[in-house]
């Protein structure tokens, strides 16, 4: 498939490990492992592309891991999806830029139909400049008129390790987050996974 071949730089994944969706908004129904859960029109590029976390990294771990996340200059969002996919609890790590506050606005867009119901934390820096107060309300906002139970931390979080453990502790489900990170997100998935089986319940949305 032509659109697929040109989107498949992602983390340099090979083609058979990558699903693609065209929905501007994804139906209720979605299965990240299964596009005909969520059929739309095929217009243009797709607006998500999927890879099962663990076959991801299995992949990944025969590969130049450096080459490869160094490879994507993708502006499709993707989703590395465990085991045991679920949007019951999203993790929003907001980093105080215009970037990622639309970042997450694409995503509540896309995920509309299945995050009503969810219950959501934003963690935000601990300092913000003052220019970008306002962009931090609005983020809050959005996020609480879409899902159903919003919190709101400030952490000084350096590392995207630190996001992920705070994820894995409190039984978060999905973590959304800016693909710049994907070189330290796959490197730190890489080692936490490493020997295990199952992948869990957290999974990671990157997106530009």
């Amino acid at each position: 498939m032509e659109v697929k071949t040109a989107q498949a730089s992602l983390l340099d994944l090979p083609e058979e490990v990558l699903k693609d969706f065209f929905c501007k908004e994804l139906a209720a129904s979605f299965q990240p492992s299964i596009p005909q859960s969520s059929l739309c029109r095929h217009d243009g590029k797709p607006t998500l592309l999927t890879a099962d976390l663990m076959n991801a990294l299995t992949w990944l771990s025969r590969q130049d891991l450096q080459k490869a996340v160094d490879s994507d200059n993708c502006d499709v969002p993707v989703l590395l999806f465990a085991s045991e996919f679920s949007t019951n609890h999203l993790l929003f790590h907001y980093d105080g830029s215009s970037g990622s506050s639309e970042l997450i606005q694409r995503f509540v867009s896309l995920f509309g139909n299945l995050i009503q119901h969810s219950k959501a934390t934003i963690i935000s820096p601990s300092f913000i400049p003052k220019s970008k107060i306002r962009e931090e309300q609005e983020v809050i906002q959005l996020v609480s008129s879409s899902i159903r139970e919003t919190s709101f931390i400030k952490f000084n979080f350096n590392r995207l390790g630190d996001f992920l453990a705070y994820g894995v502790k409190q039984n978060c489900t999905l973590l959304v987050t800016n693909k710049s990170c994907q070189t330290d997100l796959v490197k730190v998935l890489s080692q936490f996974y490493s020997g295990r089986k199952s992948t869990g319940r957290l999974s990671y949305y990157l997106s530009l």
